[in-house]
């Protein structure tokens, strides 16, 4: 039988190969996730995430300029208190760790695009994202006013770019109104529109200490088992303002990404996950997989799924071979 198209042809040589490739992972589709601990001196490893730290303000910064030499755009910071209470009250603080962290990065990484995490969970003793009800509830909408003013402290501090994480009902609209209200209508925020209540969280939890008490946070959080329900999350977060939305975690919900992508024209992120991390992390070590090429290959996955912009504990090392 005569084959009159053979896909082989295209695939016989790596010079062949890259011509027709259909996705392409780059540098600038990074962002960078860091941890700001309070102290100086401070670079202590996270046990199940190795190569990622908990950095004090000073040693964050090195790092940070580390980042935008590699050619990744951006990074997002998460902050660990000095002492939490039921409130969360040091997320909103000006001489928070996020907040400082903020005014030196963009004092001395001018161009690195600076992200910050709004959400009370690594602030409150109880683990929650928001504040509590009487018999432990979260109460959403007096949540909304603390992560609004959270929000504002980070802009004033000079965030470009404000990521509430916490899955409160209408919370994008209450910050988008509260920076608005504060002349600080250019700062863009990033949503974690569609986050389930995964599995895949545990590492993170460890490095910002944030995991609950009691309960878990299945009742805020997404069903990992619905799908319409992330493009109604992410329709409803368009209406109240945000500039980005985002999938989180990013390889268990590639279904949700390619879900997502026509339906919205904003850009849209992907958090690859500290278990997504982690997990090829420790079959690399066990010798099990090629740490490289699986790493290159779920971030591919994540970008061929349909996003424009990935959040990952990888960028390091992934800039610095697409930098060749």
């Amino acid at each position: 039988m005569e084959l009159l198209f053979r896909p082989r042809r295209l695939r016989r040589s790596e010079t062949l190969r890259r011509m027709v490739q259909e996705t392409r992972l780059r540098r600038e589709d990074l962002i960078y996730p860091m941890f700001v601990a309070p102290g100086q001196g401070v670079r202590q490893e996270v046990p199940s995430m190795p190569g990622v730290f908990r950095l004090s303000l000073e040693k964050l910064v090195e790092e940070a300029k580390e980042v935008a030499g590699l050619g990744i755009p951006g990074v997002l910071l998460f902050g660990l208190p000095q002492k939490k209470d039921e409130t969360g009250s040091e997320a909103a603080s000006p001489k928070g760790a996020v907040q400082q962290a903020v005014r030196r990065l963009k004092k001395e990484v001018p161009d690195l695009v600076v992200i910050t995490d709004v959400c009370l969970c690594g602030y409150t003793s109880h683990g929650h994202c928001g504040l509590l009800r009487p018999g432990g509830e979260v109460d959403n909408d007096a949540t909304l006013e603390v992560l609004a003013q959270v929000a504002v402290s980070h802009a004033q501090a000079g965030a470009d770019i404000v990521a509430p994480s916490d899955m409160m009902d209408g919370r994008v609209g209450a910050i988008r109104e509260a920076l608005d209200e504060v002349g600080q209508e250019m700062t863009a925020i990033l949503s974690y529109a569609v986050k389930y209540a995964s599995s895949f969280y545990g590492p993170f939890r460890d490095a910002a200490d944030s995991a609950p008490q009691f309960g878990d946070r299945r009742a805020y959080q997404m069903d990992p088992a619905n799908a319409r329900d992330a493009i109604r999350e992410a329709a409803l977060d368009v209406e109240e303002g945000a500039d980005i939305l985002m999938v989180k975690p990013a390889m268990p919900y590639l279904d949700i990404l390619a879900r997502l992508r026509p339906e919205f024209d904003l850009p849209l992120a992907a958090y690859q996950v500290s278990g997504e991390y982690a997990m090829i992390k420790a079959a690399a070590q066990k010798g099990w997989l090629d740490e490289t090429a699986v790493m290159l290959e779920s971030l591919l996955s994540i970008k061929r799924a349909g996003a424009d912009l990935i959040l990952t504990y990888f960028a390091k090392q992934a800039a610095a071979l697409l930098g060749k």
